[in-house]
């Protein structure tokens, strides 16, 4: 059985979206290794103990030949009842349980009854839930009652286990805790608030970053443009905004800033900002990028910098003129599978208080797509450091001629995930603006 979703549904991320392609690599496996990121200790990882919970059989069956292939031990049960029972007589690195059984197959209350009664049997073990009628609502109510994740049915297998892998990496951080505490109270008690003053940063940081991305994608008349943000577990500084100026004119940028956590989702803000007060259909992109890189000189520490693409867009004549401060150069398909790439500008924002940038220009026709990204994208790698790179993107670019923007967009960041196994190591961006007809 094949299952698929569209993560845009999902209450907490808006803009982004997901049309997966279920094939998964083999070697998708736990990352079972000691020395691997997010492990706990010097001493092997044990085979993750996964509890699968759900009343139809061939979900219950589906789940676990998936997880099987994948390194996982996995154990079944089909009511609330054997949820209980199982959990009260062995552990579990995770719960995986559906919130829908047979007294009750809609609204989720009977497995949202049972899921008190799991926190308190299951101890440190993360939760993650699963139904096919979700409502925000719903998904509210679930993480505050300590659910680790949730996921939609149908589901889609890349997603899923990257979901499962993380919420046993954190579950396991909260065991080796709890255990470190019977023997060292004081140093558990200093690393334990270190580790919440840290989670507080990062969640505040990650608040700030999708606060300031849009919350809907302007559009206009003879084109589509659609955009989605895939982030990494550590909030990095991805930002990307489209700025209607009227009904025929925008203005669209993508920008990266560089380093983590709070530091980058701050000076994101303060990107974002200043992008808002300068824009507009007067101003030329050069005039902007100069202006910009001298109020993010004055607000930067000198370690850090910010790459960033600025472009105005004519929804008339289909003219684009733009200029790069040091980001990956966007990539425009046309409609025969060639392409070219929008890299006249200068250098990137907030290392030298003056710098001059160039501006380029470029006409759009219909069937054109112009492809904005972010280096979490091409730098997308496997364990060994292979990584996506240009080269499969422009490939699948050629492959993709005439798709709609949603569709361009969705087969790049499906393709980049499967391509890493689900590991993002930085927070990876794409915007596509796909050119229709215009009434010139």
């Amino acid at each position: 059985m094949a299952y698929e979703i569209n993560n845009s549904n999902r209450p907490w991320n808006t803009t982004r979206s997901a049309n997966v392609n279920n094939s998964v690599n083999a070697t998708n496996q736990p990352n079972l290794s000691a020395n691997a990121e997010g492990g706990v200790g010097d001493a092997p990882i044990l085979q993750p103990r996964i509890l699968i919970a759900d009343d139809q059989p061939d979900v219950l069956e589906a789940l676990r030949a998936l997880l099987k292939n994948h390194g996982y031990k996995c154990e079944l049960a089909s009511s609330p009842a054997a949820i209980i029972e199982a959990i009260t007589a062995r552990e579990f690195d995770l719960i995986l349980m559906d919130l829908n059984y047979a007294r009750d197959t809609t609204s989720g209350r009977e497995g949202l009854d049972v899921l008190a009664r799991v926190r308190e049997s299951a101890n440190e073990a993360s939760i993650v839930v699963m139904t096919g009628w979700a409502t925000v609502n719903l998904a509210v109510e679930v993480m505050q009652r300590g659910v680790g994740d949730f996921v939609e049915k149908p589901w889609s297998n890349v997603k899923l286990l990257a979901i499962l892998r993380e919420q046993i990496e954190l579950g396991r951080v909260r065991r080796k805790a709890r255990e470190d505490a019977a023997g060292e109270s004081r140093e558990h008690h200093k690393i334990k608030a270190q580790y919440d003053r840290q989670a507080r940063e990062m969640e505040e940081a990650r608040a700030i970053q999708q606060g300031f991305l849009p919350k809907t994608i302007p559009q206009m008349a003879g084109y589509e443009i659609a955009a989605t943000w895939q982030p990494a577990r550590i909030v990095g500084g991805d930002y990307f905004d489209v700025i209607a100026f009227g009904a025929d004119s925008m203005g669209l940028c993508i920008a990266d800033v560089a380093g983590k956590g709070m530091p980058a989702a701050m000076l994101m803000s303060n990107l974002q900002a200043a992008v808002r007060g300068l824009a507009c259909r007067e101003i030329a992109p050069d005039d902007l990028c100069a202006r910009l890189n001298v109020t993010i000189h004055q607000n930067i520490l000198s370690d850090r910098f910010v790459t960033f693409f600025y472009a105005r867009l004519d929804g008339a004549s289909g003219e684009l003129h733009y200029a790069n401060a040091g980001h990956n150069p966007p990539v425009v398909l046309r409609g025969d599978g060639s392409h070219e790439r929008l890299d006249a500008g200068g250098g990137v924002l907030g290392v030298f208080p003056n710098q001059a940038y160039l501006m380029g220009a470029i006409t759009l026709q219909a069937g054109d797509r112009v492809v904005f990204y972010t280096d979490g994208v091409t730098e997308a790698s496997v364990p060994n450091g292979e990584e996506f790179g240009d080269g499969r993107l422009l490939r699948l670019l050629e492959e993709s001629c005439g798709k709609s923007a949603a569709d361009l967009q969705n087969r790049i960041l499906n393709a980049a995930g499967e391509f890493s196994e689900g590991n993002w190591h930085d927070d990876a961006t794409v915007m596509v603006v796909a050119v229709g007809g215009r009434n010139n």
